[in-house]
């Protein structure tokens, strides 16, 4: 009677565990499905424009493993837009001296893609030549900017990544 018990309780087991990896193997597909792309906000509101943006970084990361450095600014209706533009200016500016090592990447972003371009552009003339080499710029703006960024990141020697907000 024990070894019955035993068998049946066994037989219960065994069928409870193949059960939940047929669950398991179930559910594996519907989450490796990745998430469709965002779209750029048509408005100029921070809330709906900074997560548009860590998502197109999320998906321009390639082969970099560092958590990316983002810029944002905001637009140019913002009642201190002027104030924060020159802030990150600085802040950017400081940063690009320096140069950034090989396996990160730096982003930025802005419902004002003119000024964001005119912002790196200004940054980017105080990079050391070869001071970005291995690293990746990636700039989320307005296709008419894009020549423009592209010319001033070069001689970093950064890779420049282009995605148009649309």
């Amino acid at each position: 009677m024990k070894s019955t018990n035993r068998l049946m309780l066994a037989a219960c087991l065994g069928m409870s565990v193949v059960s939940l990896a047929a669950c398991k193997k179930e559910e594996a597909p519907a989450q490796q499905a990745e998430a469709t792309p965002m779209t750029a906000p048509t408005g100029t509101e921070d809330a709906a424009w900074k997560p548009y943006l860590q998502d197109v970084v999320g998906r321009n990361m390639g082969t970099i493993s560092n958590s990316p450095i983002m810029y944002y600014l905001p637009a140019e209706t913002d009642s201190d837009f002027q104030g924060k533009y020159d802030r990150l200016a600085e802040q950017v500016g400081n940063a690009v001296q320096r140069g950034v090592t090989a396996g990160n990447m730096v982003a930025f972003g802005s419902p004002s893609s003119a000024k964001m371009a005119d912002l790196i552009v200004a940054s980017f003339a105080k990079a050391e030549p070869g001071s970005f080499k291995g690293a990746r710029v990636l700039f989320v703006g307005a296709a008419v900017d894009n020549d423009r960024v592209k010319a001033a990141v070069a001689p970093s020697g950064a890779e420049y990544v282009f995605i148009e907000a649309k």
